[in-house]
């Protein structure tokens, strides 16, 4: 296993960045953006984040506060979602999938005093299904909204981990921070062994979770819920399909009579589709 994260720089391709990931099952990329694009997501959530309370268990952190709903709550953070290098790579990690779609989006706010968080893989959300090594599910980012520290809680990973057995056990010893300066993001699967880091400091470590998984798998955060119709009907296409309004695969996730579930947001009566394909007579009875 690797001894240490990776970093490159902000120019780095997709291709560069996902090649860093397949070999260690992580990578940062110092400041992909400025301070100014993270200082506008923290101003947009200010009031949600402050109404966020403590996870409420050890896993999830007594004095971590988790806030989600960015799409709906936050316009910069659409704007990330979209990034051309972040969607990129993530289009290269999960290209073994027809389509991949937004997981979860998640501020991550870990206060001084919190005990590290233990280290763990983020695909066993689902249900600990035991994936083929070497199958990635999902593809994560956290872009860091402050500088990330050893001191202030830097996500902790095992790098390399991301090859090796399911259900392994690792101590804070095994890993490493994924130290980084604000605006850089770190990108990584969700088979890598990872964790939050104990905060020693006397400030709040804040992050921006952005992740993404295969179109054909259930998403951690119910983006039809937790974004209204409303606020939905205004996103352009490309967001909506990458929310979830979009076949996962094919005959996954149509509506009533196999009707476009973008179509149906859209209240369009356009010609009606399956993965890229007319439904026409002879479909599977």
């Amino acid at each position: 296993m690797a001894t240490d994260i990776q970093h490159l720089p902000s120019h780095a391709t997709s291709d560069e960045i996902s090649a860093a990931i397949d070999a260690d099952g992580a990578v940062i990329v110092d400041e992909l953006v400025g301070h100014d694009v993270m200082d506008r997501v923290g101003h947009e959530m200010a009031p949600f984040i402050e109404a966020t309370k403590g996870s409420g268990d050890d896993f999830g952190g007594h004095l971590t506060q988790r806030t989600g709903g960015l799409i709906a709550r936050s316009e910069t953070s659409r704007e990330l979602l979209m990034h051309p290098t972040a969607l990129g790579t993530v289009n290269n990690v999960l290209a073994h999938a027809k389509r991949c779609q937004i997981h979860l989006t998640q501020v991550i706010s870990i206060s001084p005093g919190e005990t590290a968080q233990d280290i763990h893989r983020d695909q066993w959300a689902f249900d600990f299904f035991p994936f083929p090594n070497g199958f990635e599910a999902q593809c994560n980012t956290i872009w860091a909204m402050t500088d990330f520290t050893e001191e202030n809680g830097a996500t902790r990973v095992v790098p390399g981990s991301h090859r090796g057995e399911d259900r392994q056990r690792f101590s804070q010893s095994d890993s490493v921070p994924a130290e980084m300066a604000k605006g850089s993001v770190l990108f990584y699967t969700g088979s890598v062994y990872h964790g939050g880091g104990a905060n020693r400091s006397d400030e709040v470590r804040q992050g921006l979770n952005l992740t993404y998984n295969v179109g054909w798998l259930r998403q951690e955060e119910n983006q039809y819920l937790s974004v209204p119709f409303e606020v939905a009907r205004t996103l352009d296409d490309d967001l909506l399909e990458l929310m979830g309004y979009a076949m996962g695969a094919y005959a996954l996730g149509y509506v009533d009579d196999l009707r476009n579930p973008l179509d149906v947001l859209r209240q369009s009566t356009g010609e009606t589709s399956l993965g890229g394909g007319v439904i026409r007579e002879g479909t599977t009875r």
